[in-house]
């Protein structure tokens, strides 16, 4: 399955957005089997903060693990906040 994280918006920024983009996908994320990769793409996103980041990607990597793929992006912001979250969680991010 692929998400695409502009259905969220363009400028992904605050702990509080990001928990309720989180739970707002609970519902999508059930229907993924257990074998099925989850493809995050970061295309059309402009800014992509480390609060939001923490709130939207670190339990979806808790969830799934290796089945959790980030697509590749251009974005600088995507790129310095994937660093830091890959610090901050001591974990791994598997990238395309």
């Amino acid at each position: 399955m692929k998400l695409q994280l502009e259905k969220f918006g363009t400028t992904l920024i605050s702990r509080e957005l990001g928990s309720e983009a989180f739970k707002a996908f609970q519902s999508t994320l059930r229907e993924l089997s257990p074998d099925e990769e989850l493809e995050i793409d970061f295309s059309g996103v402009l800014t992509l903060s480390p609060s939001w980041a923490d709130e939207f990607l670190s339990p979806l990597l808790n969830q799934l693990g290796d089945r959790l793929i980030l697509l590749p992006s251009d974005n600088l912001s995507v790129h310095a906040t994937l660093r830091i979250l890959q610090e901050a969680n001591k974990q791994s991010f598997t990238m395309k």
